[in-house]
């Protein structure tokens, strides 16, 4: 068991998203990983796949989820379940960041382009 101060962690930057790995692989965890991210106004994530459960948690700001053809918005104090293998994207629409807090049910997460092709990040898992 470890206690993490959460400011202690270093953002890093990924175009137009700030991301922080709050615990995951480098904290000991075997099957769980959980990202906090700020996404800037009109800024999104690549369309992109994991294979594993993915809960995103939305604490602030307005966002669309683009998911099988739909476009789902959403907003603070609302939850996005997304299952493994399922293309999506997600989009900050308002005026102020998207802050959200994802929760993946794998360490470390694997992300996937729509085309296969894996995609390497920047921030430790």
């Amino acid at each position: 068991m470890h206690v993490i101060s959460n400011k202690a962690l270093a953002p890093t930057d990924f175009p137009g998203i700030e991301h922080v790995t709050l615990a995951g692989r480098n904290n000991g965890l075997e099957h769980l990983s959980i990202w906090e991210q700020s996404i800037s106004p009109g800024a999104a994530t690549p369309p992109h796949r994991h294979d594993c459960e993915e809960v995103v948690l939305c604490t602030a700001g307005e966002g669309e989820l683009h998911v099988a053809g739909r476009v789902e918005r959403f907003s603070a104090n609302m939850t996005l379940v997304i299952p493994p293998h399922v293309d999506h994207q997600i989009f900050s629409v308002g005026t102020v960041p998207l802050k959200t807090l994802a929760v993946f049910a794998s360490t470390p997460v694997g992300v996937w382009l729509p085309d296969g092709e894996p995609v390497e990040l920047p921030w430790p898992t």
